[in-house]
C-alpha cells in the first residue's frame, strides 16, 4: 500500500492535504488511471518522473514538474485527456486536481517539501 504525505510550500501553506507517493513501477505506472475525479486537496506525487500522459484519462489536471530538492521547474495548469507533458530535468511531478496550483499559490521557483501524514 503506498503512503500518503501532506505537500507544503516553504511557507508553510499546504499544497495538498493527502498526496500519494508513487515511488514504485506499478504505482507509477497506474497513477490516476481509473478514476473518475480527483478532489481538491488530494493529489498523487510520482518519483521518479520527468513526463506524464493523460491516455485514458478522465478528466483534466494541473502537473507540476519539480526537480529533486522539491523546486518547482514548471507547471502544466489543467493539462486535458489525451495529452503529453514534460520538463527537463524534472525528477519529481506532482498531480493536482485542475485550477489546485495556482489557487494555492504553487509556481516556478516555488520550493516545497512532504511532511509525514
Amino acid at each position: 500500500m503506498a503512503r500518503a504525505v501532506r505537500l507544503e510550500l516553504d511557507s508553510g501553506a499546504v499544497v495538498c492535504e493527502s498526496c500519494l507517493v508513487a515511488d514504485k513501477p506499478w504505482t507509477r505506472m497506474r497513477g490516476l488511471l481509473g478514476r473518475s475525479e480527483l478532489p481538491a486537496g488530494e493529489g498523487i506525487l510520482l518519483r521518479p518522473c520527468g513526463s506524464v500522459h493523460m491516455m485514458f484519462m478522465r478528466f483534466p489536471i494541473d502537473v507540476v514538474f519539480c526537480d529533486r530538492d522539491l523546486q518547482v521547474l514548471s507547471v502544466v495548469s489543467e493539462l486535458r485527456p489525451w495529452r503529453f507533458a514534460g520538463k527537463r530535468g524534472a525528477k519529481v511531478t506532482f498531480e493536482l486536481a485542475a485550477g489546485e496550483a495556482a489557487t494555492r499559490g504553487v509556481a516556478a521557483g516555488a520550493r516545497l517539501r512532504t511532511v509525514d501524514a
